[in-house]
């Protein structure tokens, strides 16, 4: 009885020295926030081995934190195990109208599904199917169905104040090429002008140019002092010779998504052959109208690469509402979207009452998870039948995306695919790390804190931790 109750007490030690342990930072991780000047109350720390129940770390596991970008986590695992990585997103054109010969007298339409990435060069085949079914000249209007979103006011300076940005692009039925413009400046020394040219080329559509000036590069998009509207572009400012040849990509948020769709596919029509007569408005298709062509997306899988790997917030905003516009057959709208994501994670048994999702891409001041919730999803993930995927669509430490130029020179590199978070008083990294011994670990990194811009070399130093010693 006397060996029983201290082999009991021993047990019960080794317990508590082990919690205890669980909730304390690895050394290097500790040394390098304590330069940092990060205090341990704003970092939120989960390492657990998959397959395995306790953790191996766990340090404010359960306090929400901001999750930055480390929120397309969530939702793109939710997308791939509720829509299935082979899901497309479908464009589609109808015809309502007699067709004589190639010209259609009445109006062609065209339905949006919510594609993250109709880019340029789709969109020009998705034309030259259309093409190909003998219409070229429209006798009426071209009508854009964007109903499979809710049409709800947005404000593209509310994050950050600056619309212009490209990741303040907001979700579209018909998102066509990101809504983006790039405006590529080729200073003409001998001419004393600024050559100005605009991707994707728009239709009647005149670009007024810059003065060319001399002086330093210096802040060069400052002095462009820009005006972008559906009427053009004028730069009524000036470009300093020494830049030679720059491209800035854009956010025209003076110009409507219709308006934006409506001055390309003019241009890219005409491209190919065609003309159209009439105006470029919103509608939705009538029942009797006739298809024409259809035009089917990269599959999820692909699509959750550029989401994952570079960040891509615009194309996250559209996975969340595709998730709710899929799964409650209603407009979507991020409520929605938000709801289907967390009864997808109570149904894998995670308890995640701290989760807030506003958009789903964490390009958020409001978003919140903690690192046990997020570290319990990477854990069910790698359970899961599209482990593979997901995985995949993960930046590859030392290689690629926005991991690519960290941990170059340490033994973890190649060796995990981790998904990075940034805003300002934000750094977090998610993601697994294969450690040296050959076991898998879940491991998750959140801080929020005034110096967090500092926290790289925290965050690093975990990571190569949990290869050591995992």
């Amino acid at each position: 009885m006397r060996i029983q109750r201290s082999l009991q007490a021993a047990l019960l030690l080794f317990a508590f020295a082990a919690a205890a342990c669980a909730q304390q930072f690895p050394v290097t991780v500790g040394d390098a926030l304590q330069r940092a000047a990060i205090p341990p109350e704003s970092v939120g720390i989960y390492v657990q081995e998959v397959g395995s129940q306790p953790p191996m770390l766990a340090v404010n596991a359960a306090q929400p934190f901001n999750p930055a970008s480390t929120m397309k986590l969530v939702t793109s695992n939710a997308a791939l195990e509720i829509l299935g990585p082979t899901f497309t997103w479908k464009t589609r054109a109808f015809a309502l109208g007699k067709l004589r010969g190639d010209v259609l007298h009445g109006d062609l339409y065209i339905k949006g599904g919510g594609d993250p990435k109709l880019i340029l060069e789709n969109f020009w085949l998705f034309l030259r199917r259309i093409r190909s079914k003998g219409i070229r000249e429209i006798r009426g209007n071209l009508i854009l169905d964007r109903s499979a979103f809710e049409s709800v006011p947005y404000d593209p300076s509310q994050f950050d104040g600056d619309p212009s940005k490209t990741y303040n692009v907001g979700p579209d039925a018909l998102l066509l090429n990101y809504k983006a413009v790039g405006f590529r400046f080729t200073p003409d020394a001998p001419g004393h002008a600024v050559q100005v040219a605009s991707d994707p080329p728009m239709a009647s559509f005149p670009i007024t140019p810059p003065r060319l000036t001399g002086g330093e590069c210096g802040d060069w998009r400052t002095r462009l002092q820009p005006v972008i509207d559906a009427a053009g572009a004028r730069f009524t400012g000036n470009y300093p010779a020494a830049c030679g040849e720059k491209t800035w990509y854009v956010h025209p948020y003076q110009m409507t998504h219709t308006q934006y769709f409506g001055l390309v596919f003019r241009k890219l029509w005409a491209e190919t052959g065609g003309t159209l007569t009439g105006e470029v408005r919103d509608g939705a298709v009538p029942a009797n109208a006739a298809p024409v062509a259809d035009w089917d997306s990269a599959p999820l899988a692909e699509i959750i690469r550029d989401i994952n790997k570079y960040s891509n917030n615009v194309m996250a905003r559209q996975l969340l509402l595709t998730l709710a516009a899929s799964v409650t057959k209603t407009p979507a709208n991020t409520v929605h979207g938000a709801a289907v994501v967390r009864t997808w994670m109570s149904g894998k048994g995670i308890d995640a009452p701290e989760m807030s999702i506003e958009n789903g891409s964490g390009l958020s001041r409001t978003e919140r998870i903690s690192a046990v919730s997020l570290g319990r999803m990477l854990a069910a993930a790698y359970a899961a039948p599209t482990m593979p995927e997901f995985i995949a669509s993960l930046p590859l430490v030392a290689y690629d995306g926005t991991m690519r130029s960290r941990l170059v020179n340490q033994t973890v590199a190649g060796k995990a695919h981790i998904k990075t978070g940034t805003l300002n008083e934000v750094r977090n990294v998610a993601g697994y790390v294969l450690a040296a011994s050959g076991r898998r670990y879940v491991v998750v990194c959140l801080i929020n804190h005034l110096n967090a811009d500092k926290a790289y070399e925290a965050q690093d130093a975990l990571l190569q931790w949990v290869y050591e010693n995992g």
